[in-house]
């Protein structure tokens, strides 16, 4: 992926947010499509990169590897590489990425209700 120019009125928007907005800069960390399906199978202990490849369904090696490395970036994951033959790498959650665990489930609480709700509306609509 290219660099994005820093002058742009993209990065120059998206500079002014995350500076002036807490919560959306906690968001643009753990946001997108499978980071925080990353970060919920770590919950549950170290893993290596084929433990987690399989366990989430659909994500290919290249994205894994680049949400990885940005989660990482970020400080919220951890890898560890043994110096063994063959070589293995483990992944973990930071103490920062644990404080987020308590936040993460009641957002998915919260998700589980409102999906219900739309559910229902749609049943009603005929949708």
């Amino acid at each position: 992926m290219g660099k994005r120019k820093e002058n742009s009125t993209n990065m120059l928007n998206e500079t002014y947010i995350v500076e002036n907005c807490n919560l959306t800069y906690a968001v643009c960390k753990i946001g997108g499509r499978w980071k925080l399906l990353i970060l919920c199978q770590l919950e549950k202990g170290k893993l290596r990169f084929g433990e987690l490849r399989n366990q989430i369904n659909g994500i290919t090696e290249r994205m894994l590897t680049l949400q990885l490395r940005e989660l990482e970036k970020e400080g919220l994951v951890k890898r560890t590489v043994y110096a063994e033959v063959p070589p293995r790498v483990d992944y973990e959650l930071t103490a920062i990425a644990v404080e987020l665990v308590p936040i993460w489930d009641q957002l998915s609480q919260w998700g589980a209700k409102h999906k219900k709700i739309a559910l229902e509306k749609e049943s009603v609509n005929g949708i």
